[in-house]
């Protein structure tokens, strides 16, 4: 049974020469692969994956977003460098990589879509990497709906990871977040939002087969099923009667229907008790095996590691083992 990574990270090193060149961001991001050189460093990832010999990766670009440090005109450039890089890793290193996922300059709606079909369609991407919001912009905003449109049309599945920054603060009175509560609480909340709004944006009415992966086992969904259960049922009841068009959808089932047709992985930093939680609310066949390596203490061991620690600590059969590690991801993916 192999162990099929879906959510590592990697900066392709031509990428990364390019973001350098370019970024006014370029400080932080080189005190980042100075950290953790793994992300960029082939020899210390294939030394690393050595560990673990039935363990494969799905390769993933790194945050930030693209469109959190290049414009429109320059982001499509950068989405390309680094497809094509991961691309050449997966050719290169087949029995390392089993594909990648492909990134998008989502504040050029027109170059992502074209971006899909040169990356999807022709370098043979295994999806796309969308992050929760697009500048601020929220993903059910009218321009971005071609791109989910699209990935739709394909039968190809949509990774969303997490976005928010220092500068999202945690009161009205401040202006940055304090102890990285932007991260901690906020990214979580930041992508339990984005599934929300997808649902009511009533994606899974128009495509019910559409899969998107979410980072973290779908965030604070799974544990707060109450309240997107019964919850989302009263939906209104708490609103201003002059407030009501903040509530209004035309959605055809419980939003709590919806929220359990998206997919999560078992990035938890390897917390047993979460991921039996999520495992539970999404089901056996959309939860795949996932570590969020390499942004760990240990540089890459330890989420590779713990992960597969809590994957196998779980009181389960192993039919649903093989599930989470392996064929999940094969019948997701379509990997051969």
């Amino acid at each position: 049974m192999l162990k099929i990574d879906i959510f590592p990270h990697i900066y392709p090193r031509a990428f990364y020469d390019r973001m350098m060149a370019v970024s006014d961001r370029a400080a932080n991001m080189q005190k980042r692969v100075r950290e953790i050189p793994v992300i960029v460093d082939l020899d210390l990832r294939f030394r690393l994956m050595d560990q673990f010999p039935d363990y494969r990766q799905v390769l993933t670009l790194a945050s930030p977003p693209l469109e959190s440090y290049a414009d429109a005109s320059l982001s499509p450039e950068l989405a390309r460098i680094a497809n094509d890089g991961m691309c050449d890793l997966v050719q290169k290193y087949p029995d390392r990589f089993l594909g990648f996922v492909a990134s998008l300059p989502m504040n050029n709606p027109p170059a992502s879509l074209q971006e899909i079909d040169r990356a999807v369609v022709k370098l043979g991407a295994k999806g796309v990497q969308i992050f929760s919001n697009v500048d601020g912009r929220p993903l059910d905003d009218p321009d971005f709906q071609p791109i989910l449109d699209r990935m739709a049309a394909l039968d190809t599945p949509i990774w969303l990871h997490p976005a928010r920054q220092s500068s999202f603060s945690d009161y009205a009175s401040e202006k940055k977040s304090r102890y990285e509560m932007w991260w901690v609480f906020g990214w979580p909340y930041e992508t339990s939002v984005a599934m929300g709004r997808l649902v009511f944006s009533g994606i899974f009415d128009r495509h019910p087969n559409i899969k998107i992966i979410v980072h973290h086992t779908g965030a604070m969904v799974p544990y707060f099923q109450g309240r997107v259960g019964p919850g989302l049922d009263q939906l209104g009841a708490r609103t201003p009667g002059n407030e009501r068009e903040l509530v209004e959808h035309s959605l055809k089932k419980r939003p709590f229907d919806y929220f359990r047709m998206f997919y999560g992985d078992t990035a938890l930093f390897g917390a047993v008790a979460p991921l039996e939680c999520g495992l539970d609310f999404f089901g056996s066949d959309r939860i795949l095996f996932g570590t969020d390596m390499p942004f760990d203490p240990e540089k890459g061991l330890g989420f590779i590691r713990d992960t597969i620690r809590a994957v196998d600590a779980m009181e389960i059969s192993s039919i649903t083992r093989t599930k989470i590690y392996e064929e999940n991801a094969r019948r997701l993916l379509k990997l051969t």
